[in-house]
């Protein structure tokens, strides 16, 4: 199973890599978010359920990144905000599920290089657009919790947010010495060259000298 897994999310770009292994983490993550509801509010945790669903969204990211390594990028930063929508609409904006819309933004800007300006802007934005057309829209949960309950999800919330932005973080590292790998590789081959070369010279001096004697 795991080596199946690895296969599923192995890429050689190191951004579509490190997009496969987020939509993993939140894949695993999201059937066991009923679970932390249950914790803070009890019974009424079966809110949560529908969402746990969500983690087969994000589990087909490696599939469509197969097709297409910037559809699937994409991809996990759209699924990402709608999930963000949506628990939203379910717990209400007191719970502070709209702190998310941060790492949201910030998963973009490292899942696109310059080359995809356009694309990275647009995904960028997105997070911030939605949440101004959103902004007080969302107040309309099935159920209203305790005000104790509310600030125990918004600590839940807010810690989950920063919590994610560290691992992006760590994940940008990787991508950074992925993208640098081939200019190391390609920088130790010319020295190497060059060495050759430079040791064929001697040879070649040396043997010019013996002649010459």
């Amino acid at each position: 199973m795991l080596r199946w897994l690895r296969a599923y999310m192995a890429s050689d770009d190191p951004r579509v890599s490190a997009s496969n292994t987020i939509a993993m983490v939140l894949a695993w993550n999201q059937p066991y978010y009923p679970l932390y509801l249950w914790w803070i509010v009890g019974r009424d945790a079966w809110i949560g359920i529908p969402d746990a669903f969500s983690g087969l969204l994000f589990f087909a990211v490696p599939a469509i990144a197969r097709r297409s390594g910037l559809l699937g990028r994409m991809a996990l930063v759209v699924f990402s905000v709608a999930n963000v929508v949506f628990v939203s609409l379910m717990l209400g904006e007191a719970a502070g599920v709209q702190l998310l819309y941060l790492p949201c933004g910030m998963l973009a800007a490292i899942l696109f290089g310059w080359r995809e300006r356009f694309v990275m802007l647009a995904m960028t934005a997105l997070p911030l657009v939605v949440w101004l057309l959103t902004r007080g829209r969302l107040d309309i949960p099935p159920i209203r919790f305790s005000a104790q309950a509310y600030a125990s999800l918004f600590t839940l919330n807010a810690v989950s947010s920063g919590l994610l932005m560290v691992f992006f973080g760590w994940l940008l590292a990787g991508i950074d010495r992925g993208l640098h790998a081939p200019d190391r590789t390609a920088s130790a081959t010319a020295g190497a060259a060059e060495n050759l070369l430079t040791a064929g010279a001697d040879l070649a001096k040396q043997a010019d000298q013996r002649h010459e004697r």
